[in-house]
């Protein structure tokens, strides 16, 4: 019997749309935005995966599939710094005010429908972070929006992992015993439930890690000279907080005061690390040189404000400010729907900071792509990077701007035309297992009227 769960289950599966694979294309006189190459009109050769040639005339491979991009204009793929979609259950695990043990990889959801509509925005990549109840909360990683493949595809490979922080409001409400969230669901208390509390964990978190790696850093040596030492007793909580101070992991801190971020930077000078990116940092525009001078990016939004009480400060010139002040800037969403229409977002800088076009469409492309580590790849249209791109009806930055094709690696994952012309045969492959599961239950046997608990019978 199809269980209505299973049905369920296979609705996104008949909605996407199956990858082309990667095929060889030409993308024709379309107005390229490389951002990192300047804008023009031109053409863009994809091969094996790769942008394999760009410029206003190419060289076209024989028996490659043309895309007339005519009157389109054809950006490097969106990239969402900031995100929590396709992560199956919850994204806080609220009991300890230090959780570096739990992993996002662990829970990677594939067939969540908002990495479709995400596609159907533009985005090809986006940062999926753990929650924002612990000073230092569980490890994070960048995904490509391949939907269809399964949850280790969809890891962008060779990403250097992350690990979420988070000051403020939230990690000192999650432990505060008056409530939950909005102070209306218990909990049970919980260190810290101050401002001061929450610096104190992140640092006697580091005290234990800084030892940690000592220990592990004396049997390493020993094993280097020749000697067969027994191994230290590996601490999961430990491990990931060990590979921050190696800088083999990045730290993405959830922030909205300029006197929290300013700590956060002195906390990590004091330890010897650096803070990645500053996630939503709506004060930064307050403290934009002490962040530049560290080294950290801001990922912030364009224009949310007092949605609570650290939030009334904020400003919709915060991305241009931090800017000018020399820190790399990308917008991000922390919301699914939000993640869908990031371009328009972008487009906002143009009028709140007077940014160029370049600028703003930067800070949804190669400035989340460098915050990330994986500018090398993506974030441009550069010959030799992945062939994530994005093609639009209109100017990208318009809020009027329609996506009309996604390419992943190569291969198209969203492709407007078919969506719509798909849909009829969708609805009706949609209904036909409706009906079949309405069927199921209607007979004897299979848990419906004519089973035996149906009867008014004790079901077996």
């Amino acid at each position: 019997m199809i269980k209505m769960k299973s049905l369920l289950a296979l609705l996104p599966a008949v909605i996407a749309i199956a990858p082309l694979g990667a095929e060889t294309f030409v993308i024709r006189n379309a107005t390229v935005m490389t951002v990192s190459k300047g804008t023009f009109k031109g053409s863009v050769v994809v091969k094996d995966g790769k942008i394999a040639d760009v410029g206003e005339k190419v060289l076209e491979p024989a028996g490659a599939t043309i895309i007339d991009g005519n009157g389109q204009y054809l950006i490097p793929g969106i990239i969402d710094c900031h995100s929590h979609i396709a992560a199956d259950g919850g994204i806080n695990e609220g009991s300890v005010s230090v959780s570096s043990m739990v992993d996002i990889r662990d829970v990677i959801n594939p067939e969540d429908i908002a990495i479709y509509r995400a596609l159907a925005g533009g985005v090809t990549t986006a940062n999926i972070l753990h929650g924002s109840a612990n000073p230092i909360g569980g490890c994070t990683l960048p995904l490509k929006m391949r939907w269809g493949k399964d949850a280790q595809s969809m890891i962008f490979e060779g990403a250097t992992p992350g690990i979420k922080f988070a000051l403020g409001e939230n990690p000192k409400r999650a432990g505060n015993p008056q409530g939950g969230r909005g102070g209306t669901t218990p909990v049970q208390a919980r260190y810290p439930a101050t401002r001061m509390g929450v610096e104190d964990t992140i640092r006697e978190a580091f005290n234990e890690a800084k030892a940690y790696k000592a220990e592990w850093d004396g049997y390493n040596a020993k094993v280097a000279h020749g000697e067969h030492p027994i191994p230290p007793r590996k601490d999961l909580k430990l491990e990931p907080l060990k590979e921050v101070l190696e800088g083999k992991r990045f730290v993405h801190a959830h922030c909205y005061r300029a006197d929290e971020i300013l700590m956060l930077l002195r906390v990590a000078d004091d330890y010897g690390f650096k803070i990645r990116t500053l996630q939503h940092v709506l004060e930064g525009y307050k403290v934009a040189k002490e962040i530049a001078a560290h080294g950290a990016g801001a990922s912030t939004f364009s224009d949310w404000w007092s949605y609570k009480v650290e939030a009334f400060d904020a400003i919709p010139f915060n991305a241009a400010i931090m800017t000018k002040k020399g820190v790399v800037v990308s917008l991000n969403s922390d919301d699914a729907e939000l993640m869908r229409h990031l371009n328009s977002e972008a487009g906002k800088a143009m009028k709140y900071g007077g940014m160029s076009e370049t600028e703003a469409l930067a800070m949804v492309t190669l400035n989340p792509a460098k915050q990330l580590g994986i500018d090398n790849r993506v974030g441009s249209i550069e010959v030799g990077k992945d062939a994530d791109l994005v093609l639009y009806d209109k100017f990208p930055l318009s809020d009027y701007a329609k996506v009309q094709k996604v390419l992943i690696d190569g291969t198209v994952y969203f492709d407007r035309d078919k969506e719509v012309t798909g849909r009829p045969a969708k609805a009706a492959e949609k209904q036909k297992l409706i009906d079949k599961e309405k069927q199921n239950q209607q007979q004897p046997g299979r848990g419906g009227r004519g089973g035996r608990a149906g009867q008014g019978g004790q079901a077996q």
